[in-house]
C-alpha cells in the first residue's frame, strides 16, 4: 500500500469499517446497552432481542402489528389542526404543526379506523409518538370520539393504543375539553354493551391517563410502560413521601389492580381476539 503523508494506520482501520458495514445496521438499545441488530429487532416487532425493552413505535406501524394485512381502512384523515389562540412558546404553534406533520403520514397524532384482528371485526385507533409525543389535542379528541361512535353504530369491538404525553398545551382549555369529550362518548358506548380494550404502551400519561385510556372494560400494558398523571417529582411534592421504586410502571400498576395484564406486543393479537370472544363480539 502506497503511503500517503498524514494518513496514519487508524485511518484506514477506520475507512475500512465504514466501507464494511453499512450505517444504521446496528442499533443500541436504551435499556439494557447492547449492540443489536436492527432487522432482527424490528423483525420481532420492535422489541429488543437481549433484555426485551419495547420500543416505541408509530400509529401506522402499531395498527400494521395488530390488524390482520391489508385489512385496515383509515377514517376522518382529512381532520387537521388549527391555531385557534395563535400561540407561542419557542415557536408558534402552526409553525410546530407544520414541521411534524412532514415527519408522519396523517395530520395529527392519531390514525384510526376500521381492521380485522384475528379475523375480529374492529374499530381500531393508535396514537403516534412522533407527532408531540402523542400529545391529545382537538383533533386527537374528535377523531377519537368519531371512532367510539364508529363502533357505538356498527356495534363493534373498540382497540386503541395510548402512547401520550398527556393534554396538548398549545391548545389551552380546548385541549382539556377532549377528555371529557372522549369519555361521555365512551359512557354512551359502554351504556349499551359496548367492548372497549384499551392498551397502554410507554407512555401513557396526563389528560390521556386522565380521561378514555384508563376507562377500558380491560386494560392491558406493554411490559415496564411509564402509565400515570402527573411525573414523579410533582406527585413527591405534593404527597411530601418517598415515593415505591417503579410505582408509574405497568408491573406496579397491574400489582395495585390499575390495569388487567402486563401483555407482551407478540401476544397483543391473541390476547384481544380472546378478549373480544369472551365477550361474544
Amino acid at each position: 500500500m502506497t503511503h500517503v503523508p498524514g494518513r496514519t494506520w487508524t485511518d484506514v482501520i477506520e475507512e475500512n469499517k465504514k466501507s464494511d458495514v453499512p450505517e444504521g445496521l446496528w442499533m443500541r438499545c436504551p435499556n439494557c446497552e447492547a449492540m443489536v441488530y436492527r432487522k432482527l429487532v424490528e423483525e420481532n416487532l420492535h422489541v429488543c432481542t437481549e433484555c426485551n425493552h419495547h420500543y416505541r413505535v408509530s400509529a401506522r406501524q402499531r395498527i400494521e402489528m395488530l390488524c390482520d394485512p391489508g385489512s385496515f381502512e383509515p377514517n376522518w384523515t382529512d381532520i387537521a389542526p388549527v391555531d385557534p389562540l395563535k400561540f407561542k412558546d419557542r415557536k408558534p404553534y402552526k409553525d410546530r404543526l407544520k414541521a411534524e406533520t412532514n415527519k408522519v403520514t396523517q395530520p395529527d397524532a392519531i390514525l384510526a379506523g376500521t381492521g380485522y384482528i384475528k379475523g375480529r371485526r374492529c374499530a381500531v385507533g393508535a396514537l403516534d409518538p412522533n407527532f408531540m409525543m402523542g400529545s391529545m389535542g382537538s383533533v386527537v379528541g374528535e377523531v377519537i370520539t368519531r371512532a367510539i361512535e364508529h363502533a357505538h353504530e356498527q356495534d363493534l369491538p373498540l382497540i386503541i393504543v395510548s402512547c401520550s404525553g398527556g393534554a396538548r398545551m398549545q391548545e389551552s382549555t380546548l385541549s382539556l375539553m377532549q377528555m371529557a369529550k372522549t369519555s361521555a362518548a365512551l359512557a354512551r358506548f359502554d351504556r349499551d354493551g359496548g367492548l372497549f380494550i384499551s392498551i397502554l404502551a410507554d407512555p401513557t400519561t396526563g389528560g390521556v391517563t386522565a380521561s378514555y385510556a384508563m376507562l377500558g372494560d380491560v386494560i392491558f400494558a406493554e411490559p415496564e410502560a411509564l402509565i400515570g398523571f402527573a411525573g414523579p417529582r410533582v406527585i413527591a411534592n405534593t404527597v411530601r413521601q418517598e415515593l415505591p421504586e417503579g410505582f408509574q410502571r405497568a408491573e406496579f400498576l397491574l400489582e395495585k389492580g390499575f390495569i388487567d395484564r402486563v401483555v407482551e406486543r407478540k401476544h397483543l393479537r391473541s390476547e384481544i381476539s380472546r378478549v373480544i370472544d369472551f365477550a361474544g363480539k
